[in-house]
């Protein structure tokens, strides 16, 4: 392998102009998919590296975007920022990953450090509705933000993500449609957009179904709050037909917590998840979930990020996708 690899080199093997190989390898525009492919894997066979210290100086551009999540671990988030990174890797841009672990302290201190590292733009998925805006607002004016999956109360940026009460409406037509009467719910408080509106949700929606309202928690996106969700319903008793479920993980918990207490999902009782990743196909019985569409929330959020990078001025967009519902063993008595 050649040493020293020059953009001309690229050029040559791909049989392109260097600014058509620079455009490529750069992520900027009018370069189809199919050069940017050329180009790139002549790069890598040739072996060539881009000087990203001498790119910033050259573009004034870092190419980087900060994604900052409350918990990394959760099923959801991976997939979530795995499609991120897709997304920003076709653009040319790489991701610094941060953790809240859920702390609006600790995510203004992320918030901090990524602006040191004049990051372009920053994605970030809150920890709090209201208490995570200001470290948003006080951010440099030159660094782009675009919340992803919860939005928060007022419209500081740009949002995108899921339509919950669309996925929850799913739910109760399907739960419908199996008999359901009477319903419980296992959420989380009301610290992000989505614990509040997929509670909010719940309730209308019980209404307009006619069913009544059983035994209700409401915790943290995680198994342990599925956990005490089943114990504090079974306790609440009687036990509703179907318990709908906040997240997946939660799900997992109250379907986990039901079984040591002798009860069977779905022959006792019914339980729904939201969000519809790995975790919903592998677990046993499979989840009937809301299936969120994750590519598109990360590709619509990346398109937003690199339009306010490039100075666009428009108002804030709040874009709400169409989930799907995906039909598991949790809800099937057959």
């Amino acid at each position: 392998m050649k040493s020293n690899v020059t953009l001309a080199d690229v050029a040559a093997g791909a049989g392109v102009s260097i600014a058509t190989a620079s455009r490529a390898l750069s992520g900027k525009p009018r370069v189809s998919r199919e050069m940017v492919d050329r180009v790139r894997a002549v790069a890598t066979e040739l072996g060539y590296r881009v000087d990203p210290i001498a790119r910033a100086l050259r573009d004034g551009s870092s190419r980087l975007v900060g994604m900052i999540v409350p918990v990394i671990g959760i099923p959801f988030f991976s997939q979530l920022i795995d499609a991120v990174e897709e997304e920003l890797g076709r653009a040319g841009f790489e991701l610094l990953l941060a953790d809240s672990h859920g702390f609006v302290d600790e995510e203004v201190r992320r918030l901090r450090v990524l602006g040191d590292r004049r990051v372009d733009g920053i994605l970030i998925i809150a920890s709090d509705r209201t208490a995570s805006m200001p470290s948003i607002v006080n951010l440099p004016d030159d660094i782009a933000v675009v919340a992803v999956d919860r939005a928060t109360d007022k419209p500081i940026s740009d949002f995108v993500g899921v339509d919950n009460e669309l996925g929850i409406e799913l739910i109760f037509e399907h739960l419908a449609e199996q008999g359901v009467t009477r319903v419980g719910f296992a959420g989380t408080d009301d610290a992000t957009t989505n614990g509040v509106e997929r509670w909010q949700s719940f309730h209308r929606l019980a209404r307009r179904h006619g069913m009544e309202v059983g035994a209700t928690f409401r915790g943290e996106f995680s198994l342990e709050s599925g956990v005490a969700a089943a114990d504090h319903i079974v306790d609440a008793g009687p036990l509703p037909d179907a318990i709908v479920s906040g997240s997946d993980q939660i799900a997992v918990g109250v379907i986990s917590r039901l079984r040591e207490r002798g009860l069977d999902v779905p022959k006792d009782v019914l339980v729904t998840g939201f969000d519809g990743g790995e975790l919903s196909r592998v677990y046993w019985p499979t989840l009937t979930t809301v299936v969120q569409p994750t590519s598109s929330i990360a590709a619509d959020a990346v398109s937003l990020l690199m339009g306010r990078m490039a100075g666009g001025t428009s108002a804030y967009r709040r874009n709400r996708l169409a989930p799907e519902l995906q039909l598991g063993g949790s809800t099937s008595r057959a």
